[in-house]
């Protein structure tokens, strides 16, 4: 059972951190560049490919695999465990990859879909959105783009805390 959830844990942990990194230094920059016109590859993304919904599985299961990990590290008794350099560091990178999927899951993902339902109503009409349309994508990509940064943060010091735990 221990060889599944760490697979599960690591596999889905590394799909999760890498695909949020690849959002908040490559995709949220571009799209910005691009201005309006990356309403449309929000959309595809979001509202076509659910990205989000691949990422909140992700961060479900990675969630769910690691505390399960940890009942069985610790015997079910986490309270001398936890004294350990092991259990504090195994639930110092829990507690930050937990606080990255709330802000993920509160923070980007309702703005995507606000930006994703804008373009989708552009490309409904059809030609160019409106100057308010522009002006919220642009106050919407800040929002996904920024929040999307500390999450990736969170995410990246939760996976040193999973790497080094063991020596610790």
């Amino acid at each position: 059972m221990m060889i599944v959830l760490r697979f599960i844990h690591i596999v889905a942990g590394v799909l999760w951190v890498g695909g949020v990194v690849f959002v908040a230094a490559f995709l949220m920059p571009s799209l910005r560049a691009v201005g309006p016109t990356a309403g449309a590859v929000m959309a595809q993304i979001g509202q076509v490919r659910k990205y989000p919904i691949f990422a909140m599985v992700q961060a479900t299961l990675v969630i769910l695999s690691g505390i399960a990990l940890i009942i069985e590290d610790s015997g079910a008794a986490p309270g001398s465990w936890m004294q350990s350099g092991a259990g504090r560091m195994f639930s110092t990178g829990g507690a930050l990859a937990i606080l990255g999927a709330v802000l993920g899951m509160t923070l980007s993902s309702p703005a995507a879909r606000k930006m994703g339902a804008i373009a989708g109503g552009v490309a409904k009409r059809g030609g160019a959105p409106t100057a308010e349309e522009a002006a919220e994508m642009q106050r919407l990509q800040a929002k996904v783009a920024g929040s999307t940064r500390v999450v990736a943060a969170l995410l990246i010091l939760a996976t040193i805390a999973m790497a080094i735990a063991r020596y610790s």
